[in-house]
């Protein structure tokens, strides 16, 4: 008798084994464990920003009123492509080649000082009908090698080398958009760097040494003339902004002019008149924060800074739950990158920072800039996804 039952049931049992055998390495893939909310929170912030961009440049080119819309939509396309790409493979296989990406947009950045000069700068790189820009793309392979190096050596984090060698690696990519000149993206570069540092045990002393290093480049640059005349007049618009009505002066009384008229509840879409009557020069750029707030008040950019702290948010929890530390400093440098980014341009727009151009992440049109950002987002859910998989 048990020897016919056990014939009986061991197919069944054999059959039982096989399901959660099945089933555990099915939880297993990461395409299980997909941030669904990070992705919710990007698609909210993509369409946010192109709604924004429609509204505010519809009126700049009356031949294609769709023409930015259309131009955000292809690098949307690309971006998600790249996104993809991201996705499609284990992130600790970037630690193998980042040295080798770093130098190749090393190359990069010297090479904008042989294309052609745009709007006073030297920026981007032409490659027949597409065009990009490097130091965007730097500031991913900024966080990839930190990441790589404050990985390996994170037994002695407050040493002097543990220091300096992030700092060497740093410095030369700071360098190179500074004489661009981009002085934007140098502060992104120097907020990733102090920011992983912060988190990764630095001594303090060095950390603030760091940052009076820079305190007093910046003195200096102003006193022996490094910085152009713009970004001086920037600098001044900020320091007397109840003065200086001219340029830069001109676009921070009228950024704050519209953000005020919005009131609660915003003039509406489309319905902006400092935006519709190009009262505010760089709505579509780096003042793209003024017409949210014109035309959806204060419960709109209310709105969008909560999709932005719900942001920072995930990517603070997937840095905590990432399978190494690698993924860790990986997903943590991403937040500094987003977080200074939005802290930097919501301040400038309603004048409490100098106005330096940094973007609105997801909001301000600039293809290179919304690759990079999804490029971004694709490492946290990568991150997020193999958080399971054994090492």
């Amino acid at each position: 008798m048990p020897t016919r039952l056990g014939r009986v049931l061991a197919p069944k049992v054999t059959e039982r084994r096989r399901s959660d055998e099945l089933a555990r390495r099915l939880s297993g893939l990461p395409i299980r464990h997909v941030d669904w909310t990070l992705l919710a929170i990007t698609l909210f912030l993509v369409v946010f920003g192109m709604v924004i961009q429609y509204s505010a440049t519809r009126g700049d080119n009356p031949d294609n009123p769709n023409y930015y819309v259309l131009r955000t939509a292809v690098n949307l396309l690309l971006g998600l492509v790249v996104m993809g790409l991201v996705l499609s493979f284990d992130y600790r296989r970037l630690k193998v080649a980042t040295p080798f990406i770093y130098i190749i947009f090393l190359v990069a950045l010297l090479g904008v000082f042989i294309a052609e000069e745009s709007m006073g700068s030297q920026r981007w790189i032409t490659l027949g009908p597409l065009s990009f820009q490097p130091s965007e793309y730097c500031k991913l392979v900024l966080i990839l090698t930190l990441a790589n190096f404050l990985s390996d050596n994170r037994a002695d984090p407050d040493s002097f080398r543990s220091f300096i060698i992030p700092a060497l690696w740093t410095l030369p990519l700071m360098l190179l958009v500074f004489l661009q000149p981009d002085l934007g993206t140098t502060m992104v570069f120097a907020a990733i760097l102090l920011g992983m540092l912060y988190l990764v045990g630095c001594r303090m002393r060095y950390w603030l040494g760091f940052l009076g290093f820079g305190v007093v480049g910046f003195v200096l640059g102003f006193a022996f003339e490094f910085f152009k005349p713009y970004q001086v007049e920037r600098f001044t618009a900020f320091i007397k902004q109840s003065a200086s009505i001219q340029g830069a002066g001109y676009q921070l009384m009228q950024s704050k002019i519209a953000i005020g008229s919005g009131q609660l509840v915003g003039k509406g879409l489309l319905k902006g008149t400092q935006t519709n009557l190009r009262f505010i020069p760089a709505h579509h750029t780096d003042f793209v924060f003024a017409v949210v707030g014109e035309e959806m008040g204060l419960l709109g950019a209310l709105i969008l800074i909560a999709a932005f702290c719900c942001l920072l948010w995930r990517g603070v929890r997937i840095a905590n739950n990432a399978r190494d530390f690698y993924g860790t400093m990986i997903a943590f440098g991403i937040v500094v990158m987003f977080a200074f980014q939005m802290i930097v341009n919501i301040g400038m727009t309603i004048g409490i920072m100098p106005i330096t151009g940094i973007p609105l992440p997801f909001i301000t049109y600039g293809g290179s800039n919304l690759v990079v950002n999804l490029a971004a987002i694709g490492l946290l859910t990568n991150i997020y996804m193999r958080r399971f998989s054994q090492i």
